[in-house]
């Protein structure tokens, strides 16, 4: 992976703003700290961090092609899986290829098919390409969005990046807030609406979509969206297809010219990239897989069992190490680490996160380089397969929000009047949450519900809602997730790669009904049916148990000393908007407060509350934030 900048300017000679280029991408090293590179003209400027993964010498960029008096010059950021094939493809239709990179793949599929040529890649990526020719500036983002990008459109100009901080570089882009900005902050973070940059005036390219500028104006287009088909194939079919589907994706993504391993957590999911895995590189004589799994000093002591997280890890991930013997490496942090970690993963994910849940992984992944520089992890199989407990519960079906974020009040208890009045909470989350449903009725097909003759109006309402919220996890609530995986992996330098996040695999499991998704009334019944034999049943069978996060009751302690620090400091910039009052009678309470008092998702309870407003102020002073 890699990280990347460029200007495109239809008034200012680009090549005399190469300190403003240079200064972009130098926020992206962490992302890139192999090698550097920048490409210059009138009229577009390119600047380019790179972290070798495959072909050291062929992929090096910004990468030029020439074909006659033109020019075509990329920059990317990401891995290509069915590079095999698009380099045959093209071979066969005359084209010659200097290296075996990817990133030469995706250059040249674009002097062959133009901006259609995305609609033929299988890969996570964002890239932009300056075309001499049509003196267009054409930027791509995986259908996914499994890797960022950010853009400012300005007078005349057009400015993007992989990270937010690259933008802010510029200086014609401020990090200033509107009321959207606050209420992706206050309301709606740690996610983030879709196409929102949060600062006023800079965009996400959503992903699936391809943006194309000239001197003309800017054009967005969508060329991926989620297929409504009716599922057709029986159960045994379908069990045949996804394991077939599952199976190829882990093995493309297994190719790296660099060392590799897996995070493995002992769930289902990472257990089974970590059996294809060991598997594979055995077969194919190559060094024992390495393992990585992540803990905290004392977990064991004060970690009790509930409904979201029903079993500890430990045992499991020593039983998949043995079984497939893996060369394993447990992380284990102290809580003084977890807490200073909070600055570092606000500055990394260039908002605030998912307070200690980033934080963790932050501290994880640079573990994680210190021995391989390539991950495979289990991200995604929830949000694809209905693994998350809102699948299953009557009043996350019923209710009309979004389901990891059905306590609202939780939250606006520590809000101030005034900014409540300001920013209307329940209208702006309702706006959000319709506009996505509004997506989905917009969807070619999307009428279509499986039904046999069998099948009641009951059903039907139910497969419906399941529909809808299947809908909204893999596009609200997985782009937190994968977020949190991009920034937290690529600030430490590590690339770590999401098989369940291969779009075919999506589309084919986004048309499977839910009796056969739920299959034997379990949570990813049908995944784990597909995965008989690759692992043992023990593991197969296990119950889920989310990301591991920290139970030590000194977590709390400090997070909530440090949050009174900051409110009994009057030039703290979070202090209005802010219920200091409110505030200061949790915390009193938060002692007796028993957990399962979640805002966000599973893991974000009042500890995570408190650290949230921790790294909110803390991102506020560092941006050095204006209001609008």
């Amino acid at each position: 992976m890699c990280g990347i900048a460029g200007i495109v300017n239809w008034t200012h000679d680009l090549t005399l703003q190469e300190d403003v280029l240079i200064n972009m991408t130098h926020t992206l090293i962490p992302r890139g700290p192999d090698a550097e590179g920048y490409w210059l003209s009138p009229r577009a400027a390119f600047g380019h961090r790179r972290l070798v993964v495959v072909d050291p010498q062929g992929g090096r960029q910004p990468m030029i092609r020439r074909r006659g008096e033109h020019t075509y010059t990329l920059i990317y950021n990401g891995e290509l899986y069915n590079t095999p094939e698009i380099r045959q493809e093209l071979l066969s239709r005359g084209y010659r290829f200097e290296g075996h990179s990817d990133t030469e793949a995706v250059l040249l599929s674009y002097l062959e098919w133009g901006p259609s040529c995305v609609e033929r890649l299988n890969g996570i990526f964002a890239f932009g390409i300056w075309d001499s020719k049509e003196q267009r500036l054409f930027v791509a983002r995986d259908r996914l969005g499994v890797k960022p990008l950010f853009y400012s459109a300005q007078t005349n100009s057009l400015v993007f990046a992989s990270e937010l901080k690259a933008l802010l570089k510029h200086p014609d882009i401020s990090p200033i807030l509107g009321k959207e900005g606050l209420s992706e902050i206050f309301l709606v973070g740690p996610a983030r609406s879709p196409g929102t940059g949060v600062f006023e005036g800079i965009s996400e390219l959503k992903p699936g979509h391809v943006l194309l500028y000239s001197a003309n104006g800017l054009q967005i287009r969508r060329y991926w969206a989620l297929p409504n088909n009716p599922h057709e194939d029986d159960l045994e079919t379908t069990i045949a297809r996804i394991r077939e589907l599952f199976l190829d994706t882990v093995q493309r993504q297994l190719v790296s010219d660099v060392p590799i391993g897996t995070l493995l957590s002992g769930g289902l999911d990472s257990s089974a990239i970590t059996a294809i895995a060991a598997k594979s590189l055995a077969q194919n004589d190559q060094e024992v897989l390495p393992t990585f799994s992540v803990d905290f000093d004392e977990n064991d002591k004060y970690f009790h069992p509930n409904a979201f997280q029903p079993g500890a890890d430990g045992p499991w991930i020593e039983r998949m190490s043995q079984a497939f013997g893996t060369q394993h490496k447990n992380c284990k942090f102290n809580i003084p680490e977890l807490v200073q970690a909070l600055k570092e993963s606000t500055l990394a994910r260039d908002l605030p996160g998912m307070a200690d849940v980033d934080a963790s992984l932050l501290l994880f992944s640079r573990e994680i380089k210190k021995t391989v520089t390539v991950g495979l992890s289990g991200e995604c199989a929830d949000e694809v397969f209905g693994g998350y407990p809102w699948f299953h519960r009557r009043d996350s079906l019923e209710a009309q929000a979004f389901p990891w974020a059905l306590n609202v009040e939780n939250r606006l208890e520590v809000l101030s009047p005034d900014l409540i009045e300001h920013l209307q909470p329940h209208d702006y989350l309702q706006e959000r949450y319709e506009e996505a449903l509004a997506e989905i009725s917009g969807l070619p097909g999307s009428s279509i519900v499986h039904q046999d003759s069998r099948t009641v109006k009951g059903d039907l309402q139910r497969e419906a809602r399941i529909r809808e919220i299947t809908y909204l996890t893999l596009t609200r609530f997985m782009p937190t997730l994968l977020d949190r995986k991009d920034r937290m992996t690529m600030a430490a330098g590590l690339e770590v790669r999401v098989p369940f996040c291969d779009h075919r695999l999506v589309e084919y499991a986004w048309n499977i009904p839910w009796e056969m998704k739920a299959l034997e009334g379990r949570e990813k019944g049908l995944l784990r049916r597909a995965l008989t034999g690759v692992l043992p049943d023990d593991v197969l069978w296990r119950r889920k148990s989310p990301y591991p996060k920290t139970h030590h009751p000194s977590y709390l302690l400090a997070v909530r000393t440090w949050l009174q620090e900051i409110m009994a400091d009057k030039s703290s910039p979070i202090l209005p908007f802010l219920n200091l009052p409110a505030l200061k009678d949790l915390m009193k309470l938060s002692d007796t407060i028993p957990s399962g008092r979640p805002w966000f998702g599973q893991l974000m309870d009042l500890p995570q509350l408190f650290a949230y407003l921790i790294q909110t102020n803390f991102w506020l002073l560092e941006n050095k934030i204006r209001f609008h």
